[in-house]
């Protein structure tokens, strides 16, 4: 099975450089990145079957992937 990437660059290429920027300056923003980011490797890691779990194991945590995604495009793109 082809696991699709969800890092932030893959989902949101034309705010590459700004990512980087709150990276670097936005403590808050970078602890949302992180965990964003670990979730997604656990999440493909689930998918792949490498650890397996409950299908409600596995949406729960697809869930929270989006509302972290979205928190962090929020941030990303607040004027």
């Amino acid at each position: 099975m082809s696991v699709e990437h969800h890092d932030l660059i893959h989902e949101f290429p034309e705010l590459k450089d700004r990512i980087h920027e709150l990276k670097v300056e936005d403590h808050h923003f970078r602890k949302l990145f992180d965990e964003y980011h670990e979730l997604t490797r656990s999440i493909e890691k689930m998918e792949d079957e490498v650890t397996p779990v409950a299908t409600a194991t596995e949406e729960e945590a697809k869930r929270r992937r989006v509302h972290l995604k979205d928190e962090l495009y929020r941030m990303l793109t607040a004027a």
